[in-house]
């Protein structure tokens, strides 16, 4: 009985040793892993995205003005009589700007690692005939917090068309959205940024709040402003250009903007927490 006994013990120590050499390889291939392949996050990743520095974040309690919405002076409204405020800027005192993008982003795969990592505050415009089978893309930019929004159902030039074809166009979005993320948008940016009076009433009969247009926009080679500035200003809305066929990646082109905020002493804002 006791050999028998001794016998088991003994195998069983075996078997434990016979695990340590895997179990070792193990330790040692985790602590090869990279801080920032470990933790994926801002302030460990940032030179992966070609920063010399982390990210400053948004302030916590972001500062919202009296009147909360700016609107665009060549717009010539600020939400009177009903109708959504067009802003190309909001009205803070936070050193925030804030990034926005046109569909496109399904072509870079790549890109949702970038929000993810640097936890970069996105706003995304979707328009569904562009985007299409790559709304799987935009869920997993949903999931690591970039906010989506609306930008019609076929990319038309909506100035001077009729009240129910900029309905449809608008509307026709916001139930797409809502069957394949459960939202409804509050903000629309209109293609081209063309619109007029009817664009504003058909946006607000879809449950838009706010027309979000642009006062500068990141291209192939550097910023361009849509006011002669040189310059960012807190509050600015940025456009950044996806078409990779120009040029940069829209991970380069997000870089590069990325650099000149932080240069200018500025920070990356939500949108969503100011309008």
């Amino acid at each position: 009985m006791a050999v028998t006994l001794a016998l088991a013990v003994a195998a069983l120590s075996g078997c434990a040793q016979s695990v340590d050499p895997i179990e070792r390889l193990g330790k040692k291939a985790a602590e090869r892993v990279h801080p920032s392949e470990a933790r994926p996050d801002g302030r460990q990743s940032y030179r992966r995205w070609g920063l010399t520095a982390p990210l400053a974040p948004a302030p916590a309690r972001p500062d919202r003005p009296a009147r909360p919405l700016s609107g665009s002076p060549a717009s010539g409204n600020s939400g009177a009589a009903g109708l959504p405020p067009v802003v190309d800027r909001v009205a803070t005192r936070d050193p925030v700007v804030f990034l926005t993008y046109d569909d496109g982003a399904e072509r870079d795969p790549r890109f949702v690692d970038m929000v993810r990592e640097l936890r970069l505050p996105v706003s995304m415009f979707l328009t569904d005939s562009v985007v299409g089978p790559g709304y799987g893309h935009f869920a997993r930019l949903q999931s690591v917090g970039a906010s989506l929004q609306n930008h019609t159902l076929d990319h038309a030039a909506l100035r001077g068309l009729p009240y129910a074809g900029q309905r449809a166009e608008i509307c026709g979005q916001q139930e797409k959205l809502h069957a394949r993320f459960g939202l409804r948008p509050r903000f629309f940016r209109p293609p081209y940024g063309t619109y007029d009076t009817t664009t504003l009433r058909a946006a607000a009969d879809c449950g838009i709040t706010a027309l979000v247009l642009w006062r500068a926009s990141m291209g192939p080679a550097d910023l361009a402003y849509t006011h002669g500035t040189h310059r960012l200003r807190p509050g600015d809305i940025i456009a950044v250009d996806p078409d990779e066929m120009l040029g940069p990646t829209l991970r380069e082109r997000t870089t590069r903007l990325l650099r000149r905020v932080q240069d200018q002493g500025l920070r990356v804002g939500r949108l969503e927490d100011y309008l």
